[in-house]
C-alpha cells in the first residue's frame, strides 16, 4: 500500500463504502468523508469493504480494491477464474491477477456500464451528449470466454508462468487463460520451465495456423538455454525468440511470423507486431469501416496506423486500381509485414515513419482518411493535419474512449460532425472497449 499512513481505516486497513458510477480505467467512484475513492471489483448500488492501495491523507483521491461485499448490486456473479476474483484473493490474502477485472459483473450489464463510461468520456471531453450502445463482436461466445488470440505471460523465479495483479510487481501463477482461445491453453505451456525467461507471448491465430511462442529473455541468458526451452515446448508451436530492446527476432523453431485471415484477405504479421486480439475484431472492424466510409472506385484514401496492413487491403480493393492509399505505419518490422501482404495491389504506398512526420512533408489531396492509433490517440498536431488534407470523410478506430474524445474535440472545434458512431465489446470481461466514429464536415 503507498503512502496511506494516517488514513481512518478500520483494524484491517479497509473503509467501508458505498460505490456511485463506473469510472473510465476499471473503476468504480465511492466517496469517503468526502474524498474521491476509486474502487476496483465494485458495481455501482453495493455497499462493500474495500483496502485501500494507493492514497495519503493530503491525496487527491484515494484508490482501492474491493475484498467483501456487504450488499451485493443485481449485476454480480461468481468470477469465472479464480486467479482473477478479487474476494478470493482476499481470503487467501494475495491480489487478484489484472486482465478480467470485469468478470464478477454480468455480460450484459458490463455492456451498459461500458455505454455509461463512454458517454461521460464524450460528455466531459468532446463537449457532446450522445446515446451509446456497446454492441458484442461477431459470433461472440454467449459466456464472452475463448476470444484472446494474443497473450501475455510473466515468469516466475521457478520457471512458471504467472500474470501481474493490477498496478503492482507481484506475480500470481496461473495454469489457465479462460480468456485466451482453447489453441493458446491447449499449449499446455504451465507445465514448462521457463527458466531464464522472463517473459512469454502466444499468438494463436483464429483462423487455425500453427501459434508462435515469443521467448523475451532474461539478460544474461544464453543461447543454448532457449533452445532447450523452445525443445521442451510442444510441437504444435513455432519458437522464436524476441528482444524487445533491439528488435531482434530469432528462429528456434518454425517460423517467427503467423497468417491471419479478415474479410477475405491474408495477412503476415511477425514477431510481436501489432494484430487485434479478439478472434473476430478483424472482421468486426473491416465490416464497420467498409460500411461506415463506402470507399468509392478511384478515390484517394490514408491508412494511417497502419499496422500490417488490416485496413489497406480492404480500402485497395474498394477504390480499386484507379484509386489510391497511403499507408503509414510506425514499425519497420510491421512496416515490411504490410509490404509483404500488400505486395500484389501497385495503388498501395507503404510508407514507414512516425504518422505526423509523413503527413509533414505528403501533402496529397485525400479524399478519405482512417486513423487507428495507439491508446494515447492522434493528438492535436496529427488531426490538424487530418484537416489540413480536407477528405470528405474520415473514420476514426480507437481502443480508448478518453482519448478518442479528446480526439474528437479537436475535430468539432475544426468544423468536423460525428455522423456515426458504432462502440463494440472487443474486450468481455475488462473495462477496455473499440470505437468506430465517421466524421464529415459540417
Amino acid at each position: 500500500m503507498n503512502g496511506t499512513t494516517n488514513v481512518n481505516t478500520d483494524k484491517q486497513g479497509t473503509l467501508e463504502l458505498t460505490v456511485e458510477a463506473p469510472a473510465h480505467g476499471g473503476h468504480f467512484v465511492a466517496r469517503h468523508e468526502g474524498r474521491v475513492v476509486f474502487v476496483r471489483h465494485a458495481l455501482p448500488g453495493e455497499r462493500v469493504r474495500a483496502r485501500l492501495t494507493d492514497g495519503g491523507p493530503d491525496a487527491k483521491f484515494w484508490r482501492a480494491d474491493t475484498v467483501e461485499v456487504l450488499e451485493p448490486a443485481d449485476g454480480r456473479r461468481e468470477h469465472f477464474w479464480a486467479e482473477a476474483d478479487a474476494l478470493r484473493a482476499a481470503a487467501e490474502g494475495r491480489l487478484p491477477v489484472g486482465g478480467a477485472e470485469f468478470g464478477h459483473i454480468d455480460l450484459a450489464e458490463q455492456r451498459r456500464l461500458k455505454a455509461r463510461i463512454f458517454e461521460e468520456q464524450l460528455a466531459r471531453l468532446a463537449g457532446m451528449d450522445r446515446a451509446v450502445e456497446v454492441e458484442p463482436a461477431l459470433a461472440e461466445a454467449p459466456d464472452g470466454l475463448g476470444w484472446r488470440t494474443r497473450v501475455s505471460f510473466s515468469v516466475t523465479p521457478e520457471g512458471k508462468l504467472a500474470m501481474h495483479p493490477h498496478r503492482s510487481e507481484a506475480l500470481v501463477p496461473v495454469e489457465e487463460m479462460p480468456l485466451a482461445v482453447p489453441a493458446v491453453n491447449a499449449l499446455n505451456l504451465w507445465k514448462t520451465d521457463f527458466t531464464g525467461v522472463e517473459r512469454v507471448e502466444v499468438a494463436a491465430p483464429a483462423a487455425g495456423d500453427d501459434p508462435l511462442v515469443l521467448l523475451i529473455p532474461a539478460a544474461g541468458t544464453r543461447a543454448a538455454r532457449l533452445s532447450r526451452i523452445a525443445a521442451d515446448l510442444p510441437g504444435t508451436c513455432s519458437v522464436a525468440a524476441w528482444e524487445p530492446d533491439t528488435h531482434r527476432l530469432t528462429r528456434l523453431r518454425g517460423r517467427t511470423w503467423v497468417r491471419e485471415e479478415a474479410a477475405g484477405h491474408h495477412y503476415r504479421v511477425t514477431g510481436a507486431g501489432f494484430w487485434q486480439i479478439h478472434r473476430t475484431a478483424p472482421q468486426t472492424l473491416v465490416g464497420a469501416v467498409l460500411e461506415g466510409l463506402q470507399p468509392e472506385p478511384g478515390e484517394r484514401a490514408a491508412d494511417l496506423y497502419a499496422g500490417a496492413g488490416l485496413f489497406t487491403g480492404p480500402l485497395a480493393a474498394a477504390v480499386g486500381p484507379g484509386g489510391s492509399v497511403l499507408s503509414v505505419e510506425g514499425s519497420p518490422g510491421t512496416s515490411r509485414d504490410a509490404r509483404k501482404n500488400l505486395f500484389d495491389q501497385p495503388q498501395v504506398d507503404i510508407v514507414q515513419g512516425r504518422v505526423d512526420r509523413v503527413l509533414g512533408r505528403d501533402r496529397r489531396a485525400l479524399d478519405l482518411v482512417l486513423l487507428d492509433p495507439p491508446r494515447a490517440g492522434a493528438g492535436k498536431q496529427v488531426i490538424a493535419q487530418i484537416d489540413a488534407a480536407a477528405p470528405r470523410a474520415v473514420g476514426y478506430v480507437s481502443c480508448d474512449p478518453a482519448s478518442f474524445a479528446r480526439d474528437l474535440g479537436y475535430l468539432r472545434r475544426s468544423g468536423w460532425e460525428l455522423r456515426a458512431l458504432r462502440v463494440f465489446d472487443l474486450y468481455p470481461h475488462t473495462h477496455h472497449m473499440e470505437s468506430f466514429a465517421v466524421l464529415t464536415r459540417g
